[in-house]
Protein backbone atom coordinates (compact mmCIF):
# COMPACT_ATOMS: atom_id res chain seq x y z
CA UNK A 1 0.00 0.00 0.00
CA UNK A 2 1.26 3.63 -0.74
CA UNK A 3 1.73 5.81 1.90
CA UNK A 4 0.56 9.28 2.24
CA UNK A 5 2.73 11.99 4.67
CA UNK A 6 0.55 14.53 6.13
CA UNK A 7 4.27 16.92 6.66
CA UNK A 8 3.74 19.92 8.94
CA UNK A 9 5.75 23.17 7.71
CA UNK A 10 7.72 26.20 8.77
CA UNK A 11 4.58 29.09 10.00
CA UNK A 12 7.61 31.60 9.20
CA UNK A 13 11.57 30.67 10.26
CA UNK A 14 12.22 28.04 7.71
CA UNK A 15 14.90 26.44 10.52
CA UNK A 16 11.35 25.21 12.13
CA UNK A 17 11.11 22.31 9.81
CA UNK A 18 11.94 18.63 11.82
CA UNK A 19 14.79 16.18 10.26
CA UNK A 20 12.02 13.39 9.93
CA UNK A 21 10.22 15.84 7.27
CA UNK A 22 12.86 16.93 5.53
CA UNK A 23 13.74 13.42 5.09
CA UNK A 24 10.33 12.57 3.75
CA UNK A 25 9.85 15.10 1.34
CA UNK A 26 13.57 14.09 -0.27
CA UNK A 27 12.52 10.83 -0.59
CA UNK A 28 8.64 10.96 -1.03
CA UNK A 29 7.87 10.38 -5.36
CA UNK A 30 5.54 13.29 -5.22
CA UNK A 31 4.59 16.74 -3.28
CA UNK A 32 1.13 18.12 -3.17
CA UNK A 33 1.27 21.77 -1.80
CA UNK A 34 -0.90 25.09 -2.26
CA UNK A 35 1.46 27.35 -4.14
CA UNK A 36 4.14 25.59 -5.96
CA UNK A 37 5.80 29.35 -5.74
CA UNK A 38 5.58 29.29 -1.84
CA UNK A 39 6.57 25.73 -1.15
CA UNK A 40 9.52 25.87 -3.64
CA UNK A 41 11.19 28.34 -1.21
CA UNK A 42 11.21 26.02 1.32
CA UNK A 43 12.53 23.08 -1.30
CA UNK A 44 15.22 25.33 -2.87
CA UNK A 45 16.28 25.91 0.66
CA UNK A 46 17.07 22.50 1.72
CA UNK A 47 17.45 21.13 -2.01
CA UNK A 48 14.78 19.23 -2.08
CA UNK A 49 14.17 18.08 -5.65
CA UNK A 50 10.96 16.15 -5.58
CA UNK A 51 8.33 17.63 -8.33
CA UNK A 52 5.76 19.31 -6.78
CA UNK A 53 2.26 19.54 -7.54
CA UNK A 54 -0.47 21.99 -6.44
CA UNK A 55 -3.46 20.62 -4.48
CA UNK A 56 -5.84 23.53 -3.14
CA UNK A 57 -9.42 24.65 -2.23
CA UNK A 58 -10.07 25.04 -5.76
CA UNK A 59 -9.02 21.73 -7.24
CA UNK A 60 -11.62 20.36 -8.73
CA UNK A 61 -12.70 16.40 -8.44
CA UNK A 62 -10.93 15.24 -11.57
CA UNK A 63 -7.59 16.51 -9.67
CA UNK A 64 -8.37 14.61 -6.78
CA UNK A 65 -9.28 11.57 -8.93
CA UNK A 66 -5.79 12.05 -10.72
CA UNK A 67 -3.86 12.37 -7.43
CA UNK A 68 -5.96 9.31 -5.96
CA UNK A 69 -5.05 7.19 -9.21
CA UNK A 70 -1.02 7.71 -8.41
CA UNK A 71 -2.12 6.67 -4.96
CA UNK A 72 -3.82 3.63 -6.03
CA UNK A 73 -0.44 2.72 -8.74
CA UNK A 74 1.71 2.77 -5.84
CA UNK A 75 2.93 6.19 -5.77
CA UNK A 76 4.03 7.48 -2.07
CA UNK A 77 3.54 11.46 -1.46
CA UNK A 78 3.20 13.89 0.90
CA UNK A 79 0.81 16.47 1.70
CA UNK A 80 2.10 20.13 2.71
CA UNK A 81 0.43 23.55 3.17
CA UNK A 82 1.74 27.05 2.41
CA UNK A 83 2.15 27.25 6.19
CA UNK A 84 1.85 24.73 9.05
CA UNK A 85 0.09 21.98 9.70
CA UNK A 86 -2.47 20.33 6.73
CA UNK A 87 -6.21 19.93 7.68
CA UNK A 88 -6.22 22.38 10.18
CA UNK A 89 -8.55 25.23 9.07
CA UNK A 90 -7.38 23.99 5.34
CA UNK A 91 -8.61 22.21 2.88
CA UNK A 92 -6.34 18.81 2.79
CA UNK A 93 -8.64 17.35 5.06
CA UNK A 94 -10.95 17.03 2.38
CA UNK A 95 -8.32 15.19 0.45
CA UNK A 96 -7.03 12.99 3.14
CA UNK A 97 -10.60 11.90 3.55
CA UNK A 98 -10.29 10.46 0.46
CA UNK A 99 -6.95 9.31 0.40
CA UNK A 100 -7.41 6.64 3.95
CA UNK A 101 -9.24 4.11 1.26
CA UNK A 102 -6.44 3.73 -0.81
CA UNK A 103 -2.99 4.58 1.43
CA UNK A 104 -1.53 4.55 4.73
CA UNK A 105 -2.03 8.05 6.00
CA UNK A 106 1.16 8.92 8.48
CA UNK A 107 1.02 12.17 10.30
CA UNK A 108 4.64 14.25 10.51
CA UNK A 109 3.80 16.74 13.38
CA UNK A 110 5.75 20.22 13.02
CA UNK A 111 4.44 24.01 13.02
CA UNK A 112 0.67 24.70 13.71
CA UNK A 113 0.21 28.79 14.52
CA UNK A 114 -3.17 27.37 16.73
CA UNK A 115 -0.31 25.41 19.03
CA UNK A 116 2.40 28.49 18.50
CA UNK A 117 -0.10 31.05 20.17
CA UNK A 118 -1.86 29.21 22.60
CA UNK A 119 1.94 28.21 24.19
CA UNK A 120 2.44 31.59 24.90
CA UNK A 121 -0.96 33.15 25.44
CA UNK A 122 -0.53 32.55 29.50
CA UNK A 123 -4.33 31.29 29.55
CA UNK A 124 -6.09 27.97 30.36
CA UNK A 125 -5.39 25.44 27.67
CA UNK A 126 -6.43 22.16 28.51
CA UNK A 127 -10.04 23.05 26.45
CA UNK A 128 -10.51 25.88 24.46
CA UNK A 129 -12.63 26.80 21.27
CA UNK A 130 -10.89 26.75 18.11
CA UNK A 131 -12.93 28.50 15.25
CA UNK A 132 -10.40 29.25 12.58
CA UNK A 133 -10.66 31.99 10.47
CA UNK A 134 -13.95 34.63 10.90
CA UNK A 135 -16.32 34.46 7.98
CA UNK A 136 -16.34 37.80 6.02
CA UNK A 137 -20.04 37.93 6.35
CA UNK A 138 -22.87 34.98 6.71
CA UNK A 139 -22.16 33.45 10.54
CA UNK A 140 -20.03 36.54 11.14
CA UNK A 141 -22.19 37.81 14.07
CA UNK A 142 -23.08 34.35 15.25
CA UNK A 143 -19.70 33.48 15.88
CA UNK A 144 -19.20 36.33 17.68
CA UNK A 145 -21.60 35.69 20.40
CA UNK A 146 -20.36 32.29 20.62
CA UNK A 147 -16.92 33.89 21.40
CA UNK A 148 -18.34 36.46 23.82
CA UNK A 149 -20.72 33.27 25.32
CA UNK A 150 -17.45 31.05 25.64
CA UNK A 151 -16.35 30.13 29.03
CA UNK A 152 -13.21 28.47 27.49
CA UNK A 153 -9.95 29.92 26.04
CA UNK A 154 -10.87 30.91 22.10
CA UNK A 155 -8.17 31.23 19.30
CA UNK A 156 -9.19 32.25 15.80
CA UNK A 157 -7.29 33.85 12.69
CA UNK A 158 -7.57 36.78 11.13
CA UNK A 159 -6.71 38.78 8.02
CA UNK A 160 -4.59 41.84 7.88
CA UNK A 161 -7.63 43.60 6.29
CA UNK A 162 -10.29 42.65 9.20
CA UNK A 163 -8.28 42.89 11.79
CA UNK A 164 -9.05 45.95 13.24
CA UNK A 165 -12.75 45.74 12.50
CA UNK A 166 -12.76 42.05 14.05
CA UNK A 167 -11.58 43.36 17.29
CA UNK A 168 -13.75 46.84 17.53
CA UNK A 169 -16.89 44.78 17.29
CA UNK A 170 -15.48 41.98 19.47
CA UNK A 171 -14.66 45.28 22.08
CA UNK A 172 -18.30 46.13 22.07
CA UNK A 173 -19.31 42.86 23.14
CA UNK A 174 -17.03 41.65 25.53
CA UNK A 175 -16.43 42.06 29.40
CA UNK A 176 -13.45 44.48 29.66
CA UNK A 177 -11.95 42.25 32.71
CA UNK A 178 -11.28 39.31 29.59
CA UNK A 179 -7.83 38.82 28.67
CA UNK A 180 -6.86 39.25 25.03
CA UNK A 181 -3.43 38.24 23.26
CA UNK A 182 -2.96 39.03 19.56
CA UNK A 183 0.34 37.57 17.98
CA UNK A 184 1.13 38.97 14.78
CA UNK A 185 3.88 37.33 11.80
CA UNK A 186 4.62 34.39 14.68
CA UNK A 187 8.20 33.43 14.22
CA UNK A 188 9.14 35.96 11.19
CA UNK A 189 11.56 38.52 11.51
CA UNK A 190 8.20 40.92 12.49
CA UNK A 191 7.00 38.95 15.19
CA UNK A 192 4.98 40.90 17.66
CA UNK A 193 2.66 39.90 20.62
CA UNK A 194 0.13 42.23 22.11
CA UNK A 195 -1.61 41.41 25.18
CA UNK A 196 -4.09 43.43 27.50
CA UNK A 197 -7.91 43.66 27.66
CA UNK A 198 -9.55 44.06 23.82
CA UNK A 199 -9.66 48.00 23.90
CA UNK A 200 -5.94 48.25 25.20
CA UNK A 201 -5.00 45.71 22.31
CA UNK A 202 -6.37 47.54 19.74
CA UNK A 203 -4.92 50.80 21.07
CA UNK A 204 -1.29 49.15 20.57
CA UNK A 205 -2.83 47.99 17.02
CA UNK A 206 -4.02 50.88 16.22
CA UNK A 207 -0.64 52.62 17.20
CA UNK A 208 1.63 50.01 15.10
CA UNK A 209 0.72 48.38 12.16
CA UNK A 210 -1.77 45.69 11.11
CA UNK A 211 0.26 43.83 8.40
CA UNK A 212 0.59 40.50 8.74
CA UNK A 213 -1.32 36.78 9.57
CA UNK A 214 -2.80 37.27 13.13
CA UNK A 215 -4.03 35.15 15.51
CA UNK A 216 -6.36 36.26 17.83
CA UNK A 217 -6.74 34.34 21.53
CA UNK A 218 -9.44 35.11 23.86
CA UNK A 219 -9.76 34.30 27.75
CA UNK A 220 -13.48 32.70 28.62
CA UNK A 221 -16.12 34.48 29.92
Amino acid sequence: MSKLYIVATPIGNLSDITLRALETLKSVDLILCEDTRVSKKLMDNYDIKTKLMSYHQHSNKSKVNLLLDKLKSGMDMALITDAGTPGISDPGNKFIEEAVEYAEVIPMPGPSAVATALSIAGMPTDKFLFLGFIPHKKGRETLFNRINESKETVVFYESTHRIIKTLERLNELLDKKRKVVVCRELTKKFETIYRGNMESVLKQLKDSTTKGEFVVIISGK
